[in-house]
């Protein structure tokens, strides 16, 4: 089967044929296997049928990335991500997931033209945070709207598609390809074993054995934790105790390896966004390109900043990716600014970047492969404690290895520690079983009153029903199902009389509270209760900014929490007392994990950036990375908008709302801005 000039392959076909036949489609296959190539199939379809088609993501940068596809491709395309609406009535639309799912309960007439949603990476109904997004949507969309789920492996992919079939009323076609366009092979490394197989585990334990034993004989003290120092070679060196030379770190072992046997470019994934620029850093004497390389990346890197209009000379951020740059290496994480990631990002799909250390993020959904991916720990912090990673995680990034049409296989090395090397799960790591999907629908309170709304109590407890997570717990005896079902509608049941208590709702209906959150998508309880409280009627346009990013701020989970804190005036303590207000009655129903409260860590760098400040000024301002403050201060735009629409016009807290979107949305903090230049 020819199609758009490509040869289909079986799988394609199969999932060709039940597009044709008027079916859902559930499509397991590994990375750069061909799975796009589907979802654009029922586009066309979709389209050529005079209907529409949606795609999802689960982030806004590969959302962003298929806007540009389908646009050079010379498709009218809109684009929905909250930072952006760009021609929202087009026949085919990209959004993020979470995006669609308010769609559906806001809107549901807007899609009564459309053919398919399109769900990339729908193995996120797994994600502790975010899953239940996925749930909903494919429970509460149309029912007229046909699902194409798209994943990487998924162990329990029949469990998952059975529970798709009990719910939407189309056929399901169940498609999964093992085979990947370009295999991996996986490697292992350890100082004192050099590279080896999973095979070769014993022998490597037993040169790891031999080693210790001669610096025993030799009587150095290197412990594990100087080991450690050894190799990591940044603040754990400045721990208490001598640092004792072992030797070159494993990690520049290992690269000079990598690099003599020209097995580059090299994806390096860090779970320390230091990590990542330490070592970036002392890896620019490796010199990696030539001199004709390096004149190639400096105009590329000259028209990259033409094009966004950005003046490497006023930014000490891209002065140092231009230094790591035309020495093949570079350095890619959360914490950068979006348009300094957006440039290194350009400068890797160039080839030129030879050595690129990041963050498990870069893995997610954008495709920009390479020769080789390392990893420097298979262990991450997970918020409580350093844990061995998921299979699914790994191969997620393992699965970066390897270009198609330019390598025969793509190599996968994991350097391991002293205990890894007893201890680290690798066989489920080499073998490609990933864990089963598990549920995580967990109504929000915007959901529960959405629902209330147009179903009420009663149809509210059968929409659990239809959860992923009540048909898994379809399993076992009866009495460990009907104890399962109990336990979790006597939960909903508990936030139905929150909801209640707090003024949210009555018997049968939506009262003015509820009405007020239900428009709000996101920390719509703190918004309804800062409304109520009046405490937004007394705020400047810099108090509103900076409380909104509150409401979104966190500071992140580390193992070595940071001290600074900053002492809330006058009006941050009547927003903190007027959120409480609802966490108290949360309280007394016995909720551990209650709606978050303002968090007022960055308030100073907003309020500094809102009168004009530098990007400097807000990293300085707010101790973290400036391109967390960024992310944070577009979500509270966001939220921005929907109070304002929500409030409605005429009303001077609309107005002052509005001149708080204009004091931070510039510069780095201007999406849209960025998106059109890029």
């Amino acid at each position: 089967m020819q199609w758009k000039g490509y040869s289909l392959n079986p799988f394609q076909i199969e999932a060709a044929h039940a597009i044709e036949a008027g079916k859902n489609v559930l499509l397991a296959a590994p990375t750069g296997s061909g799975k796009t190539l589907v979802a654009e199939y029922a586009i066309e379809h979709a389209v050529k049928n005079g209907r529409r088609a949606i795609y999802t993501s689960p982030i806004k940068a590969l959302s962003n990335q298929k806007f540009r596809d389908f646009k050079s491709a010379g498709q009218r395309v809109g684009l929905m991500t909250g930072d952006l609406t760009l021609d929202p009535d087009a026949p085919i639309v990209i959004m993020t997931t979470e995006i669609f799912r308010n769609a559906v309960f806001e809107d549901p007439a807007r899609f009564h033209d459309t053919d398919f949603a399109i769900f990339d990476e729908v193995h996120f109904v797994d994600d502790v945070d975010r899953g239940t997004v996925w749930e909903e949507s494919l429970i509460f969309a149309p029912a007229h709207v046909r699902f194409i789920g798209l994943s990487a492996t998924i162990a329990n992919l029949h469990e998952f598609g059975s529970w798709i079939r009990s719910i939407r009323a189309q056929e399901l076609a169940v498609i999964e390809h093992t085979r990947r366009p370009v295999p991996l092979a996986h490697r292992l490394f350890h100082p004192d074993a050099g590279v080896f197989q999973l095979a070769q585990r014993p022998r490597a334990i037993t040169f790891h054995e031999r080693a210790r034993a001669r610096e025993q004989s030799k009587g150095l003290r290197v412990g594990r934790r100087e080991r450690e120092r050894g190799r990591w070679g940044d603040k754990r060196e400045r721990g208490q105790g001598r640092r004792l030379t072992v030797g070159p770190r494993p990690y520049v072992m290992l690269l000079d390896e990598v690099q003599h046997r020209q097995l580059l470019p090299c994806l390096y994934f860090c779970f320390s966004r230091k990590e990542c620029e330490i070592k970036a850093e002392r890896s620019m004497g490796r010199r990696l390109l030539d001199r004709a390389e390096r004149a190639r990346m400096q105009t590329l890197f000259e028209d990259v900043c033409a094009r966004f209009e950005l003046d490497p000379a006023a930014d000490p951020g891209l002065h140092g990716i231009l230094g790591r740059a035309l020495q093949g290496v570079g350095y890619h994480h959360a914490g950068m600014l979006p348009i300094h990631k957006e440039v290194v990002e350009r400068l890797f799909t160039s080839g030129l970047l030879r050595l690129l250390f990041t963050t498990e993020t870069f893995a997610l959904g954008i495709n920009m492969p390479a020769r080789t991916v390392v990893f420097d720990l298979l262990r991450k912090f997970d918020g409580v404690q350093m844990d061995y990673m998921k299979s699914r995680d790994y191969l997620q990034m393992a699965g970066r290895a390897g270009r198609q049409g330019i390598d025969k296989s793509g190599l996968v090395i994991a350097i391991l520690e002293d205990e890894d090397l007893a201890d680290a799960p690798l066989s489920r790591y080499h073998s490609g079983k990933v864990e089963p999907i598990t549920s995580r629908f967990n109504l929000s309170y915007s959901t529960i009153l959405n629902l209330y709304d147009r179903l009420g109590g009663p149809g509210l407890l059968d929409a659990y029903d239809r959860s992923f997570a009540a048909f898994q717990a379809q399993k076992g005896s009866a009495s460990a199902r009907a104890k399962k079902r109990g336990a979790a509608r006597a939960a909903l049941l508990a936030r139905i009389q929150i909801l209640r208590d707090a003024g949210y709702v009555e018997d049968k209906a939506l009262l003015p509270r509820g009405r007020v959150a239900q428009r709000i998508n996101g920390y719509e309880i703190q918004a309804t209760e800062l409304l109520w409280s009046g405490v937004l009627d007394q705020m400047d346009l810099h108090q509103l900014a900076a409380t909104f990013t509150a409401l979104i701020h966190e500071e992140r989970r580390r193992a070595e929490p940071r001290s600074h804190r900053r002492i809330p005036g006058p009006l941050m303590n009547s927003a903190s007392e007027a959120v409480r207000r609802f966490v108290a009655i949360e309280l007394l129903h016995g909720v551990e994990q209650t709606i978050k409260e303002p968090d007022w860590g960055i308030a100073a760098a907003v309020d500094c950036w809102s009168r004009g400040g530098t990007v400097e000024d807000l990293e300085r301002l707010a101790h973290t990375d400036a391109g967390d403050v960024v992310r944070t201060l577009r979500m509270a735009i966001q939220m921005m908008r929907q109070v304002r629409t929500t409030v409605g016009k005429g009303q001077q807290l609309a107005a002052r709302l509005d001149e708080a979107v204009v004091a931070i949305n510039r510069d780095v903090v201007d999406a849209k801005r960025q998106f059109e230049l890029g």
